[in-house]
């Protein structure tokens, strides 16, 4: 039998200083989640507006996520974490004392742009700082499970405040990521960067920036501007031209900002689908839930997540046992099942009609997306890391992280363009119209998680075949 894991205690305490960084990203995402019905109302936003709130954040998120897991490798992880951790809590502060909406998505955008960099660079803190193997599978199954309970978590702590007021979805961040700051500032190690590579690449950091930054806004733009619109088409030409100048760039480069063999480990490439179909299908099926259990039923906020909150329990439980799963069944396996049980989750969903019982209707998807949460999304940040030098660490971490918001933005666009062009005007329609209005995302979230299920179930069926033969 393995020797357990063992770890010192500022082990420990690295550990959790990151992990609460990583829960309160996701915490933060699903607590503003929550609150959109009542900042709709209280600033007279419909659902095209809304979105913005959401996908603000994950604009400047996904834009620059590779970046910023570069940038820490090459700066220096400490100095990247605690600047950006910082920006994070003032964009909070100030998101919740504006009025303005234009200023509060603008707040959201900068805290996306600082969570770029310290989800990075604090999943490339743990894997420079445990060993690989069962120590690291330990410890990026905790960080992982931080992130996943966070957002899951983030449903009731966001009923919570939104029965207060929605500002204040924005202002519990504050007092918690100052906090942060200072533990981090004493038990995060000083890190050496590496000064020969930080300046050879500028044009390429510039060009990844811009491209990413025009492909996801063009992404959560279309719904408004029109998928087949000149500016939607331009704006995905445009992307990809510079991020084709982007590839050009770190072809020729002495010291590229990302090796692209890195693409090349299959197990890197499959890890990287899955959180596309993982993230993108559970974050436009709690969209749409949050608005028609608050719009449509008229539940409260703090009801509609105490029906949320078995998906929360069982990813926030799951922390314990994650590395152990993943040391017998390998993280292949686990992420098939874990596709798998959210794929039936979504499917079972959409059974629900305009008076849903909860126990039978409502809770046996909320169990499966838990479970299948609980099981892909550690094993996804493992296998995505697995076999890279410590020196594209952050690199990893930030191809993983980008697939997670670009999937979230692109099936979050596509959601929503679905959603409004079911709209029926300014006319305010019944439960049984809104229910209509929104299955097609419902559909859409289910289908994303069977297609990324199907995707990850090749290499596995021909590995089977090989075998028999």
């Amino acid at each position: 039998m393995a020797a357990a894991v063992r770890w010192t205690r500022a082990q420990w305490l690295l550990l959790m200083v990151v992990c609460t960084v990583l829960a309160l990203d996701g915490l933060d995402v699903s607590m503003v989640g929550v609150a959109l019905p009542s900042i709709g109302h209280e600033l007279n936003l419909g659902t095209d507006a809304l979105q913005w709130i959401v996908s603000a954040y994950v604009l400047g998120y996904g834009s620059l996520l590779l970046l910023g897991g570069r940038l820490a490798d090459l700066l220096g992880r400490r100095r990247i974490f605690l600047i950006a951790l910082s920006v994070f809590a003032a964009a909070s502060l100030l998101g919740g004392l504006v009025d303005d909406p234009a200023i509060l998505i603008a707040t959201r955008f900068v805290k996306g742009l600082a969570a770029a960099f310290t989800a990075p660079t604090g999943f490339s803190i743990i894997t420079t700082n445990f060993a690989e193997g069962r120590e690291r599978n330990k410890a990026l199954s905790i960080f992982t499970t931080f992130g996943a309970s966070g957002f899951s978590l983030g449903l009731v702590v966001g009923g919570l405040m939104t029965s207060l007021s929605w500002r204040w979805t924005f202002l519990v961040s504050v007092p918690i990521a100052v906090l942060v700051v200072i533990l981090g500032n004493r038990f995060i190690p000083r890190d050496t960067p590496d000064a020969t590579d930080s300046g050879h690449d500028i044009w390429g950091a510039v060009t990844l920036a811009l491209g990413m930054l025009g492909l996801v806004y063009t992404l959560v733009s279309a719904p408004d501007q029109g998928w087949g619109s000149v500016a939607t088409i331009a704006g995905f030409i445009i992307s990809a031209a510079v991020l084709a100048a982007f590839a050009v760039i770190e072809n020729k480069v002495k010291h590229p900002l990302i090796r692209f063999g890195i693409l090349r480990e299959g197990w890197v490439a499959r890890a990287n689908l899955s959180a596309v179909g993982l993230f993108g299908s559970y974050l436009s099926f709690q969209f749409i839930v949050t608005l028609f259990l608050q719009s449509a039923l008229g539940w409260s906020p703090l009801a509609m997540a105490l029906a949320l909150l078995p998906t929360g329990l069982i990813v926030a439980t799951s922390a314990p046992f994650a590395d152990r799963l993943i040391n017998v069944f390998g993280a292949t396996r686990l992420i098939l099942a874990g596709l798998a049980s959210m794929g039936l989750g979504y499917v079972l969903f959409l059974r629900v009609g305009t008076t849903p019982n909860y126990a039978l209707d409502i809770l046996p998807s909320i169990i499966l997306l838990g479970v299948g949460f609980a099981l892909a999304f550690p094993s996804i940040n493992v296998q995505a890391t697995a076999g890279i030098r410590d020196s594209e660490q952050g690199l990893a971490a930030g191809l993983i992280q980008t697939s997670t918001q670009v999937g979230a933005a692109l099936v979050l666009a596509v959601t929503t363009a679905m959603v409004s062009g079911h709209s029926d005007g300014g006319t305010v329609p019944s439960a049984a119209a809104m229910l209509e209005q929104y299955r097609p995302g419902l559909v859409l979230s289910a289908a994303v998680a069977i297609a990324a299920l199907l995707v990850a179930a090749v290499p596995a069926r021909r590995r089977a075949a090989a075998l028999a033969a």
